[in-house]
């Protein structure tokens, strides 16, 4: 019997490294949620107000999948080392309960991209009519613009029917070169379409999650299927 056991030792031993390997990549994908849900947070969450009508939980759900992911992956290493079949159990417990709920995510984004794309529209259209210059949603509307280097909804017909305009133009947010677009150039909308971006935000947005979700899909299932 002693030289089968010396045998299994070697194999356990290999077991042993590869599932604190798994545990250990299963962590990093952890961090990586948690990551991506905290950017999210403090760093697009002025612009979350031009996807949905109200405050955004999804940067709070990826923060927290990451949050116990690393904490899971912490206790899978600890289950390892400790070789207990029970912790090990239930370490394939979290495991799968991780896992459904990362595909239900993933399959949930694909499928409502459409909803979200026709939200994204209602919601900065209406951010574009009601816009002031001062209000949240007003200040993103301004970041977007000006990060995308585009114009209104379309394009910069968009702002001709709004609230502000008949006040003070087209905003300075539109222009192309800041030190050519005067006040009274934005109020004028010939001139204007000359100093501003000619495309539209709405356009660029849903061409980068057309172009995207492919990709995030594919991170979003891997990351998920890694972890079976």
């Amino acid at each position: 019997m002693a030289p089968r056991r010396m045998e299994t030792k070697p194999l356990i031993f290999c077991l042993k490294t590869l599932l604190l390997l798994y545990s250990f990549i299963f962590w990093v994908t952890g961090v990586v949620l948690l990551s991506v849900g905290l950017w999210w947070k403090f760093m697009l969450g002025p612009y979350t107000l031009l996807i949905s009508s109200g405050p955004s939980n999804a940067p709070f759900v990826l923060s927290g999948t990451g949050a116990a992911i690393v904490l899971f992956g912490l206790y899978g290493c600890f289950a390892t080392c400790r070789g207990r079949p029970w912790m090990l159990r239930l370490y394939a417990v979290f495991l799968s309960l991780v896992f459904l709920t990362e595909l239900i995510a993933g399959i949930s984004g694909f499928v409502f991209r459409h909803e979200i794309k026709g939200t994204f529209l209602t919601t900065f259209s209406d951010a574009v009519m009601r816009y002031d210059g001062r209000d949240d949603r007003s200040l993103a509307v301004d970041g977007v613009q000006r990060r995308l280097r585009c114009c209104g909804v379309s394009n910069y017909t968009s702002w001709l029917s709004s609230l502000y305009f008949p006040v003070a133009g087209i905003p300075a947010s539109c222009c192309v070169s800041f030190s050519d677009c005067s006040g009274t150039d934005l109020k004028n909308a010939t001139v204007a379409a000359r100093k501003v971006h000619k495309q539209g935000c709405y356009e660029l947005v849903t061409s980068f999650i057309e172009s995207n979700m492919g990709i995030i899909a594919g991170v979003t299932f891997g990351i998920a299927f890694s972890q079976t």
